[in-house]
């Protein structure tokens, strides 16, 4: 192994140390030949060397930058230095949550210690790893892990470091990187390359005139690089991370032999999220006895990032209150500055607050009896991004499809606000704008997309132009849009009529306290006989709520 890494680093350095031995021997002649001289010519020669030698200096450099900049790719330098893997310091215990992803990868560890076993099987080498899935879900982060735990040596590079300008730099700079590698495989017995955002470069190719010929060359590169990946001494694998669907990848960039696996790595489960709650608050002082289940609960839909965002941010909300550990408030108002924004004060009207106090009831009564997967876990008129109030109600668990039953439920919520101001003040304010825009929004696409119109049509009309569709089918599909409307605004109207006395308990004590949190909204609704039940997947008010009166 010592033998071999010294011929790597012959390999990689040959240039330099060749320079290294002329410029030795060319000192050595010259002070031979200056001892050889008189003592009146040998003076002189010194007289004149620094002045020969700033000439030397400069004509050098001028012969290095051109020699560089049109022989040898000057503007593409590649600086990137490898980090051997027991370096890289995140260990495969250090990544948490993502269980499916972890295993994918532990079996690419698995094949590419035990590359001769495969080999000797007759099955290919690994070259390629594509990791898919939403920005934050820690894709880096299990890339790092992977070359920690094959202890080779880790060269990570942005898909955008490719791109220039200049025609034939991104594919000079593929160039280097792989050459790089391959040296450090020669010596070490492997090495990771990992390409983060590799959509940047791995766009389907466009072979228009107009344009793209440096992404195309760059990708074209890439492409032979893979391919060249068939050496007994290249143990090279290459892993790719993008944000971006698989579809706008390049078919030849996804084929066998180059990107071999593929892992998506997703929005962690409800179990993931404890996981990730109970890590990092190890990290940081925090209060005993935290709910870890109810903390995930309210993170549904957050990426690793998001938690561990909302711990950093709920530590200076402890530091800026002069509290000593972090508690479930400083979480919670973590959560609302991340997921609501920032509370700011406007000067309103005593008018203008009740009625705000009464289109926030409506949403949030609306949305315990007509949506069962939704937890109501903050109501508040305190003005944050633009709204004077907002009611905050995420899923209790991810969905992956949604039933008619749960869309309809979202256009009740979002009218809930109007019919609560019309009962009430018989009148309706600007504020309903939003909460039309996004029923309507629903509506059309429940009649136009996915067959769920009164009048049966049954396909996606959005994929057909307009101008092809017959009037009659557009008149129907917009009847039903207006239908499924007008129905869900009746039920909600019937829903806050019969519970006018929990709409005015609920805009009363907006009034007079602001904000309510979960605990107190749940408390005021088992006063009136009714608890939160689990959703078995119907309609609160078809399945029925537990009622204690």
């Amino acid at each position: 192994m010592i033998n071999r890494r010294i011929r790597m680093y012959l390999r990689q350095y040959k240039v330099k140390i060749i320079i290294v031995v002329v410029i030795v021997i060319l000192v050595i002649l010259s002070v031979i030949g200056l001892m050889s001289l008189e003592s009146f010519y040998r003076k002189m020669t010194l007289a004149t060397m620094p002045v020969q030698f700033i000439m030397a200096g400069i004509h050098a450099g001028i012969f290095v930058f051109m020699y560089l900049t049109f022989m040898r790719g000057g503007f593409a330098k590649l600086d990137k230095a490898p980090i051997k893997g027991r370096d890289v310091s995140i260990t495969w215990d250090d990544v948490i949550g993502m269980h499916d992803a972890k295993q994918e990868a532990w079996e690419v560890v698995q094949l590419i210690k035990d590359r001769a076993r495969v080999q000797r099987m007759g099955g290919s080498v690994v070259k390629g790893l594509l990791m898919l899935g939403p920005p934050g879900c820690g894709k880096t982060y299990l890339a790092k892990a992977v070359a920690t735990e094959a202890d080779m040596p880790f060269i990570s590079m942005s898909g955008s470091e490719f791109v220039e300008i200049f025609v034939g730099v991104g594919a000079s700079r593929v160039r280097k990187l792989f050459k790089k590698a391959r040296d450090l495989a020669f010596g070490y017995g492997g090495c990771i390359i990992f390409i983060d955002e590799i959509d940047a470069i791995g766009r389907s190719r466009s072979f228009s005139f107009m344009g793209g010929q440096e992404t195309n060359s760059t990708l074209n590169q890439v492409l032979a690089e893979m391919d060249g990946l068939k050496g007994k001494e290249e143990n090279i694998v290459v892993i790719g991370a993008t944000n971006a669907m698989e579809t706008h990848l390049d078919q030849a960039l996804l084929r066998p032999g180059r990107f071999d696996r593929k892992i998506m790595v997703t929005l962690p489960s409800q179990e993931d999220r404890q996981e990730m709650f109970k890590f990092y608050l190890a990290k940081v002082k925090a209060e005993e006895g935290l709910d870890l289940g109810r903390l995930a609960r309210r993170a549904v839909g957050k990426s690793p990032a998001d938690i561990a965002n909302i711990i950093k941010e709920s530590a200076l909300i402890a530091t800026r209150n002069k509290k000593s550990a972090i508690g479930l408030k400083e979480i919670s108002e973590a959560f609302e500055r991340v997921d609501l924004g920032i509370k700011y004060r406007l000067t309103v009207t005593p008018r203008e607050k009740e009625m705000t106090a009464y289109h926030e009831s409506g949403h949030l009564i609306t949305t315990f009896f007509k949506a069962p997967s939704k937890s109501v876990f903050k109501a508040s008129i305190i003005p944050r991004r633009g709204a004077l109030g907002v009611v905050w109600s995420p899923e209790k668990e991810e969905l992956h499809s949604h039933s008619k039953e749960h869309l309809l439920s979202d256009i009740k919520i979002a009218l809930g606000g109007y019919v609560a101001e019309k009962i009430k003040f018989e009148t309706t304010t600007s504020g309903v704008a939003s909460d039309f825009s996004k029923a309507m929004r629903i509506a059309h696409i429940m009649a136009w997309q996915f067959g769920m119109g009164a009048s049966g049509l049954v396909g996606d009309y959005t994929t057909i132009p307009k101008e092809q569709l017959a009037e009659e089918t557009r008149l129907t599909l917009n009847n039903d849009t207006n239908k499924i409307m007008n129905e869900s605004l009746k039920d909600v109207e019937k829903l806050l009529t019969e519970r006018r006395d929990i709409l005015d308990r609920f805009a009363g004590e907006l009034l007079k306290r602001e904000e309510l949190e979960y605990d107190e909204i749940i408390a005021i609704f088992d006063e009136y006989g009714f608890k939160e039940t689990v959703d078995d997947g119907t309609p609160a008010e078809d399945r029925g709520w537990e009622h204690n009166a």
